[in-house]
């Protein structure tokens, strides 16, 4: 009897620890989910395939919504454009979130927060200054969006002409600029004209400004206020459907960036992929010059192909990747064919190509100098070995050839008359001499003449033997 009693208490336990997963997992499915990704600093490539990676999470876990808190100055506009895509393309609503206190959502981040479903900002954050920059900072010959009278009244007096530029190519990058965050403003039923003036004055505004200017939704302290304040809301979402969150007690979690996104956020710093690629030109080189070292050849082949898949990722400046390339030329045929001058013309391409290489002034992707100079400065030390082992090269005994077979010490193996077989340098030799010697007798070489050493009986001196060495 207590043997049966004891086999029901046990199938009841295991009954109960099986259900109970299986409870609380219709528990958990039974809450709503809002998923948190966190973009701080530079809008890049890894940004970009965080948040598509993150939307397509969402998607597939049926979120309720998923909040983009943002903390950045701006970043790159072909990695922007890809997260508006994204955004845009998203069946589960977006809530852009400048937040903690403190941050902004400058520049690229402007634009982000136009795109999203619900915009937010915390206490204390600021958003705005959308102007595109390039190399050379500052937009020369940018047309003023808000010319004074005077203007206006030149321009009817020249034929309402279009203001010139002394840039024609900044001027439809931001005119298309312009052109992009008016269409976000106007989906999402934001305030266009001041979209508009962000972009060509790089205006600013506060979290309450924003508020006042239609330029966001709401103002929320922290999350957990902003999914109560949001509760009930409807938006529109990829398709036409119209969704109606309910968000109040909706659990929130983070959605941390996989191994890719973070790989990829290394090697797209110019600065990494710069030191990748001279890494990957030095190994390269050591393995040219002392062939079957494998490692040298092995880790420059990987660091060349991942510095060429970064430069792949971000906009370069072609002429600057010529310069480097040439550079790198002359310095392969300076370590082969050592001149002074071509060493420091391939040191000098390399340097300017570094410099003009990244077509971009964006926030995070620039080259830093000081990378730059240590680049030059280990191309520059690469020169003075070389330069150095020749020097020493040349000063140094002759270590093949006739020349160093003079005055060396060879045994004789066996001989007949006046010639025979002798023993040096760990090889077998044919000889010949004009004296007869004995095997095992040491002799000394005196020259080699069609790979036939010529041997002479080494002189003494006082009973020593005197090595003549070349």
């Amino acid at each position: 009897m207590q043997t049966v009693q004891a086999t029901l208490v046990a199938a009841a336990a295991a009954v109960a620890l099986a259900v109970s997963p299986v409870a609380a997992s219709a528990g958990e499915n039974n809450s709503k989910l809002a998923l948190t990704i966190s973009v701080d600093g530079a809008i890049g490539p890894a940004t970009a395939r965080y948040v598509k990676d993150a939307l397509t999470k969402a998607s597939e876990r049926r979120a309720e919504v998923v909040v983009l808190r943002m903390n950045t100055p701006g970043g790159l506009s072909t990695s922007m454009r890809e997260i508006i895509a994204d955004v845009l393309a998203s069946r589960v609503p977006v809530v852009g979130y400048v937040a903690p206190s403190g941050a902004h959502a400058a520049s690229a981040g402007t634009y982000l927060l136009y795109a999203t479903h619900i915009a937010a900002m915390a206490p204390g954050t600021n958003l705005g200054a959308a102007t595109p920059v390039q190399i050379g900072g500052p937009l020369p010959g940018l047309p003023d969006a808000s010319p004074d009278k005077g203007d206006k009244d030149k321009d009817k007096k020249d034929g309402d002409q279009q203001p010139k530029t002394k840039d024609s190519m900044m001027a439809k990058a931001t005119n298309d600029a312009v052109a992009l965050i008016r269409s976000l403003a106007e989906l999402r039923g934001r305030n266009a004209d001041w979209a508009e003036k962000a972009v060509r004055e790089a205006a600013s505004l506060s979290a309450n400004a924003a508020l006042q200017a239609n330029v966001i939704d709401l103002v929320a302290r922290d999350q957990a206020e902003l999914l109560r304040q949001i509760d009930g809301r409807a938006v529109e979402v990829a398709g036409g459907d119209t969704r109606h969150l309910a968000t109040k007690d909706a659990v929130l979690e983070a959605i941390d960036p996989g191994w890719i996104s973070r790989f990829l956020a290394v090697i797209t710093n110019p600065n990494v992929a710069l030191i990748l690629l001279l890494i990957g030109v030095y190994g390269l080189i050591f393995e040219f010059t002392s062939p079957g070292a494998v490692a040298p050849g092995v880790v420059g082949t990987i660091c060349l192909l991942l510095g060429l898949y970064a430069l792949n990722l971000l906009p370069i400046n072609y002429a600057g990747l010529a310069l480097m390339l040439v550079g790198i030329v002359l310095l392969v045929i300076e370590v082969f064919n050592p001149t002074v001058v071509i060493g420091l013309g391939g040191i000098i391409a390399f340097v300017l190509g570094a410099i003009m290489l990244f077509d971009v002034e964006a926030p995070g992707y620039r080259v830093s100098w000081p990378v730059v100079g240590i680049t030059a400065a280990m191309f520059i030390g690469l020169v003075l070995v070389v330069l150095r082992s020749l020097r020493r090269a040349g000063k140094g005994p002759v270590r093949v050839g006739a020349q160093a077979m003079r005055g060396l010490s060879a045994e004789v193996i066996d001989w007949s008359e006046n010639e025979g077989h002798v023993f040096a340098q760990g090889e077998r030799w044919q000889a010949r001499g004009a004296e007869t010697f004995k095997p095992g007798e040491v002799v000394e070489v005196a020259n080699i003449i069609d790979l036939t050493l010529v041997v002479r009986r080494r002189p003494t001196l006082i009973g020593k033997e005197v090595r003549h060495d070349a």
